[in-house]
């Protein structure tokens, strides 16, 4: 972290959480474990927004000098830039003086073009059947929730379809969405190629990343739910739907690259405190 020393400080890795999907907690738990393992910080926590344990507890539970809370969160949207700010007081902890940082969202930060090209890579790597088609043959697709409660929630995908379609690697770049259009189902509409890569620009494998979204992709719900049951990946790499071939990547919000880009975010607010 550039020399400086963050031994008096306390990191909060906060998710959204849910209780209705068992595993989405588990990027947050993923990287916590990883920076923790590192000894950076006098502790790293885990915290949630909707699910135990939940961030006003954890932070009422902390007595140091710095808290630095970083949203695993895609964008400053309605949650991260709006709810979660309103409802949590950052003045004192625990009746301890502290100063309490609240960093940007992960999904934001540039480095998450690495992840989402690394992810779409990977897929196609890892699945070469009937063989690896060229990036110049293939339409990309960041797929994301979308919400029309804040504007911004969508700006940092779009920001991605951008920067990802400037450099020319594949033949298009899309974004698609849950609950705006265009919707993760105009894919077949909306490509030019056969081939298709759809990464999912959420921090977790959860209930709309192994259910919804391969539905929305044409696979049964039957079907689904049945890979899920038996413990099966609910898509199979790759699949043909429409007269087209889809790749289907695990959301970015497991890859190993977010722990850097955490420690990323601690630092970049360090600074803007010191100016």
């Amino acid at each position: 972290m550039n020399g400086e020393s963050f031994s008096d400080a306390v990191l909060v890795v906060l998710g959204h959480g849910t209780t209705q999907n068992p595993g989405s907690e588990r990027p947050v738990f993923q990287h916590a474990a990883e920076l923790r393992r590192r000894g950076i910080f006098r502790d790293v926590r885990e915290a949630f927004w909707k699910q135990p344990p939940q961030v006003k507890d954890v932070l009422a539970g902390i007595s140091a000098p710095r808290i630095f809370i970083v949203p695993l969160f895609i964008s400053e949207g309605y949650f991260a830039g709006e709810v979660i700010p309103r409802e949590l007081g950052f003045s004192t902890i625990n009746d301890q003086p502290s100063t309490v940082h609240y960093c940007k969202p992960v999904g934001t930060h540039p480095r998450m073009t690495e992840v989402i090209l690394a992810r779409a890579k990977e897929v196609v790597e890892q699945f070469p059947f009937p063989r690896a088609p060229r990036p110049k043959g293939i339409t990309l697709f960041i797929a994301g929730h979308g919400t029309e409660k804040n504007e911004q929630s969508r700006q940092s995908i779009d920001r991605q379809v951008a920067l990802i379609r400037a450099r020319e690697i594949y033949a298009d770049v899309q974004a698609v969405f849950l609950d705006e259009d265009p919707r993760i189902r105009d894919c077949y509409l909306l490509a030019q190629t056969r081939n298709l890569v759809v990464v999912p620009f959420f921090m977790s494998d959860g209930l709309h990343t192994v259910e919804d979204i391969p539905v929305l992709l044409g696979e049964p719900e039957r079907v689904v739910k049945e890979r899920l049951a038996a413990g099966k990946p609910t898509w199979r790499n790759p699949s043909e739907k429409q007269g087209k071939l889809i790749w289907y990547s695990p959301a970015v919000g497991s890859a190993l690259l977010l722990a850097e880009v955490i420690l990323e975010r601690v630092r970049e607010t360090t600074l803007r405190a010191k100016l």
